[in-house]
């Protein structure tokens, strides 16, 4: 498994409660919220890139949020071999 990283943009800003309950699914992602954007940077290992991005999604759905898009640096992308 490689480790992927990138971020997901979330529709809420979410609250503490709801940060602590989004950090029991994620523990891999760092929350934060840059110039009123919510968002959890993620570092996770998965066999591709889209498993590892589809599972995020997945456990954040879970914990009760949407995501509205998906952010790559363009190097992820590249460094796909």
């Amino acid at each position: 498994m490689k480790e992927h990283e990138f971020t997901l943009i979330l529709t809420t800003d979410p609250s503490e409660e709801e940060a602590d309950r989004l950090y029991g699914y994620c523990n891999d992602g760092t929350l934060s919220t840059i110039a009123g954007v919510p968002q959890i940077h993620f570092h996770r290992a998965a066999s591709s890139l889209e498993d590892a991005i589809r599972s995020a999604i997945g456990d954040v759905r879970a914990a009760g949020f949407d995501v509205e898009r998906v952010e790559i640096e363009p190097e992820a992308v590249t460094q796909l071999g």
